[in-house]
């Protein structure tokens, strides 16, 4: 999926021109426009709307939720009807890729440097793969935003507070998809698609018990928990990830459906499937 414009095979984003510092400091100013969007350190552009014509639709839910599966048929739906549409994906940054890797395998990662490199990963994400086709009127699907680490890393015991100042320069999305499903289901889903879970899938770092199985019940319990007070708090769209994949599919349509009604973003002339739209 990906950096083409109606979502070809490829998910891997191309980099838009000028130096990397420019790129930030073009944000920066974008998110500052007014002078009353930030006025202290302690607020956050997720409080507010964005100003880009673009439309960024998140997907966010603990592992084994299907948001990835519902993601890629909306992808797919939404290119059909020939809207420019940009996928990307969260610990996708080849910035820290392989630091993230190596950490992992060594068990070098403490709660605070885990929050840290995946607030890297995140930025350098934000600035190559989800600003530029926001600024051109795209739609952006992501699959996994801030609210993953609000979620990880406050169960992993990072404060939360330091968590949401840390990614406070985050664009609001436009709908933020929440796909809820019980612990024990999606551990069943992960478990029959593979012989065990992952180590810090499983929250295994954490010592939080012997058993992975057990311990990713606890550190995904903890998820959990954060995703269902943040829905309240940023309007989480709660979609019951428990149906069948086509009927949770025609209900995550029917919602982006109604979140497009406002929007004049660039379109194909004829859908990928043929039909002029």
């Amino acid at each position: 999926m990906g950096s083409t414009a109606t979502g070809g095979s490829s998910r891997a984003a191309s980099r838009p021109a000028g130096p990397p510092a420019a790129q930030e400091a073009d944000h920066a100013r974008d998110a500052a426009r007014g002078d009353s969007r930030l006025s202290r350190l302690s607020d956050s552009l997720l409080n507010l709307p964005h100003p880009y014509p673009g439309r960024l639709i998140a997907v966010e839910g603990v592992d084994g939720s299907g948001k990835s599966t519902q993601l890629l048929l909306l992808q797919r739906w939404l290119a059909a009807r020939g809207y420019r549409v940009h996928f990307t994906e969260w610990n996708s940054s080849r910035l820290v890729r392989r630091s993230m890797k190596r950490g992992k395998k060594k068990d070098l990662l403490t709660p605070t440097t885990f929050s840290l490199l995946h607030a890297v990963d995140f930025a350098d994400r934000l600035t190559y793969q989800i600003m530029p086709p926001l600024k051109a009127g795209m739609i952006v699907l992501a699959d996994r935003y801030a609210f993953t680490a609000f979620g990880r890393d406050v169960a992993r015991g990072v404060h939360p507070d330091w968590v949401r100042a840390v990614y406070s320069f985050a664009p609001r999305p436009d709908l933020t998809l929440y796909f809820r499903v019980p612990i024990e289901v999606s551990l069943e889903r992960l478990l029959a698609g593979r012989s065990k879970l992952k180590y810090h899938e499983a929250g295994m770092d954490l010592g939080l018990a012997a058993n992975p199985v057990e311990s990713f019940r606890l550190f995904q319990s903890r998820v959990l928990e954060t995703y269902d007070r943040l829905t309240g708090e940023f309007g989480l769209e709660v979609m019951d990830a428990t149906v069948e994949i086509k009927t949770l599919q025609k209900a995550v349509r029917r919602v982006v459906q109604a979140m497009l009604r406002d929007y004049d973003g660039p379109r194909d002339r004829k859908g990928r499937n043929g039909s002029r739209r």
